[in-house]
């Protein structure tokens, strides 16, 4: 790159609002560190790979049938204290995850919000029944 070049890069970048500045600067690191580190884009993919494995088919298909049945009133005590068994290996589950997300937003430069919604992941509704 020629020095006016570089010139006229850092001339734009001065137009910049500060926080589009900071993402521009955060975003111009994590591609440098990819060019840099291939081992980077691996973690990546392996985050990404992980993140997006859902809820064993098997556990989620058992609390699903064990929450319509709650929503009926019809859950026996037994019944119960395997649903709370579920929810708690559902919510680590969402607690690793979560901590994936973190990983791979500090990876890319971003805050964990904006990569969620560059991915496509919403936060799960809340269930108040």
């Amino acid at each position: 790159m020629s020095r006016s070049e570089t010139e006229q890069l850092l001339n734009s970048a001065l137009q910049m609002s500060r926080p589009e500045l900071e993402r521009f600067v955060a975003k111009l690191f994590a591609l440098k560190a990819g060019q840099d580190t291939p081992s980077l884009r691996k973690r990546e993919s392996e985050l990404l790979r992980e993140i997006n494995q859902g809820i064993p088919e098997a556990l989620q298909q058992r609390y699903n049938a064990l929450y319509r049945k709650r929503r009926k009133h019809k859950l026996t005590t037994t019944e119960h204290r395997e649903m709370l068994g579920l929810t708690k290996q559902i919510e680590q589950h969402d607690v690793e995850r979560l901590k994936m997300l973190s990983e791979l937003s500090r990876l890319r430069g971003k805050a964990l919000p904006e990569l969620m919604q560059d991915l496509g992941i919403k936060p799960p509704e809340p269930d108040y029944a």
